[in-house]
């Protein structure tokens, strides 16, 4: 795919994908919702690539929806709104349960269906000056529907209902009182951070573990506990039989250090 509202790059096994819209502070649409379905899975094919970093250029990291997308959605039958709403599903899905970590880089306005992009990846890092975080969708007479799902496991539901509910915008400290930011930097310093974090997990963490990791939260949840317990078993046992653990338990039994 020709990428016209992102931009994409693998380097030293980190994938940056880069929403590139600054004129419209990155606002989404459904060019973009899948430009970045298709980033998100050439970086899951891709073996040269181990974590994904999702940042933004210009003033915003993702305002929500284009107005112009807005006023065209708001002429769909029920049909037209159901397909779009799949494909923004698929986006959230896609990058909760990609088997790669994503980091997202977030500064200035995270709102709406752009807050559900960072809500849905793995690690947050915000800048402490300008993020600013929010589901404003009931303003609007909307709903953040899709992501609720995302947004009441990281967050827990109560904070959930109070932030959906009132619409208002919190800033990166409080982002990150509530889990949903996982670090706050300076925002000179934001990139920085973000490549530093993505360095530490490839050198020190192996790729097929985290991708584990990831599947089992994703499916554990709302399982009942004795679901979830055979199904971390099994895991756990399978997971003792690949390539990664076998390698990792004879470089700790050797005292050698693992090269990942």
């Amino acid at each position: 795919m020709d990428y016209t509202r992102i931009k994409y790059q693998v380097e030293k096994r980190i994938c940056s994908i880069t929403v590139s819209r600054p004129e419209k502070h990155n606002a989404l649409d459904d060019r973009m919702i899948n430009e970045l379905s298709s980033a998100f899975l050439s970086a899951q094919k891709d073996s040269n690539t181990k974590i994904v970093l999702l940042k933004a250029e210009g003033e915003s990291f993702c305002s929500g929806a284009d107005l112009a997308y807005l006023q065209q959605i708001s002429q769909y039958d029920f049909q037209q709104n159901q397909q779009d709403s799949n494909n923004l599903m698929k986006l959230f899905q896609q990058i909760y349960t990609l088997r790669k970590p994503v980091i997202a880089l977030v500064h200035g306005a995270a709102l709406a269906g752009g807050c559900g992009l960072a809500t849905v990846c793995d690690l947050v890092l915000a800048s402490r000056e300008t993020a600013k975080f929010g589901y404003t969708e009931v303003k609007i007479g909307f709903i953040p529907a899709i992501v609720m799902v995302f947004l009441v496991r990281r967050i827990g539901e109560a904070r959930a209902r109070e932030l959906t509910l009132r619409g208002h915008t919190i800033n990166a400290e409080q982002a990150h009182q509530i889990g949903l930011a996982n670090q706050v930097v300076a925002e000179t310093e934001l990139e920085e951070a973000g490549y530093k974090l993505a360095e530490e997990l490839i050198k020190n963490c192996s790729g097929a573990s985290m991708g584990l990791i990831k599947e089992l939260l994703a499916r554990i949840h709302g399982m009942s506990t004795a679901d979830a317990l055979d199904y971390a078993a099994n895991l756990n046992a399978l997971t003792r039989m690949t390539d990664d653990c076998k390698k990792g338990v004879e470089a700790f039994l050797k005292k050698e250090p693992i090269k990942w």
